[in-house]
């Protein structure tokens, strides 16, 4: 009866932990930016599992531990050593098997979810060394069979400016997105390494230089948001932002159509920042990449993919 009540107790305790890492879980949703695509929702799924695992392991180390100091402390004077573990192969085929295959469940979460991105173009060519050769040998390239989409757009990224061309050649300086629809863009870095990074999306990809990298991004929620890019690329980085309009079809094409008949011009923050007298005695004297004054934005016109 005793053993029974003990196996009783200790089942409650791990219902109720479960039920709290459970509820930490799903209060991690709250600790991120609002999910603005149907990826998102994919990483948040598994950083909310992660953070339910990550809550029942701790809580139920530090309660063991609180337990064992409670109840099994030693008495005074007694420096004895307790019972060993070792040689237990129940307990040690336990702490080995769970966590090997907790980490290959995550491994494989992680590797689906990156396949349901849809990111191409990062493994298109193979290089190939043979211990005599000094040089590379490119082997053929990789076929990517890229899933549907509504439609594309070109995203153009150089210092200090993020461009998007739309169907019917239509180009803007901010990023318009159809909601409920799936939308390719395909990146192109125009002078060093970038980084495609929309907090909401739950998505950064570095551009790189000389090479189309697509993505695919399937809009949720409508609103506002901002791109930024993620990685350090000059002086001026962290001001090379982006508005992002994520609106109805209709809304979509309705701006399409206002785009192409009224040009606009925006102020590209980068210029400013260069024009304005230094603030400090010292000059650095470290080289910087003067930024262009940004062209006209919602123009129609033909923009070159290098």
């Amino acid at each position: 009866m005793g053993r029974f009540l003990e196996y009783l107790l200790i089942a409650v305790y791990i219902a109720v932990l479960l039920a709290i890492s459970h509820w930490i879980g799903q209060w991690s949703y709250s600790w991120m930016p609002p999910e603005a695509t149907a990826e998102a929702q994919k990483v948040d799924s598994l950083f909310s599992f992660l953070t339910s695992i990550g809550a029942f392991i701790i809580f139920g180390l530090v309660s063991m531990m609180l337990y064992s100091v409670i109840f099994f402390r030693a008495p005074k004077n007694d420096y004895s050593e307790g019972h060993p573990s070792r040689g237990d192969l129940k307990l040690e085929f336990l702490w080995t098997a769970a966590p090997t295959l907790l980490v290959l469940w995550l491994a494989f979460q992680g590797f689906n979810i990156y396949q349901q991105l849809d990111i191409l173009g990062l493994q298109q060519v193979v290089h190939l060394h043979t211990p005599l050769d000094s040089e590379p040998v490119y082997a053929a390239a990789i076929a990517d069979k890229p899933k549907p989409a509504s439609e594309t757009i070109e995203v153009f990224v150089k210092q200090w400016d993020w461009t998007f061309r739309y169907p019917n050649n239509i180009t803007s300086n901010e990023l318009h997105l159809p909601v409920n629809l799936r939308t390719r863009l395909n990146l192109h870095a125009q002078d060093v390494l970038h980084s495609f990074y929309v907090p909401e999306f739950r998505l950064q990809q570095y551009v790189v230089p000389g090479r189309s990298i697509d993505i695919v991004v399937t809009p949720t929620r409508i609103g506002q948001y901002k791109l930024k890019d993620a990685l350090f690329s000059g002086t001026y980085f962290a001001l090379m932002d982006a508005n992002v309009q994520i609106e109805s079809l209709e809304q979509y094409n309705q701006w399409l159509s206002h785009a192409q008949q009224e040009p606009t011009t925006n102020e590209n923050q980068a210029v400013a920042e260069y024009t304005q007298p230094p603030k400090t005695w010292l000059k650095s004297n470290w080289y910087t990449v003067a930024p262009a004054p940004r062209a006209i934005a919602n123009e129609r016109k033909v923009m070159n993919d290098t």
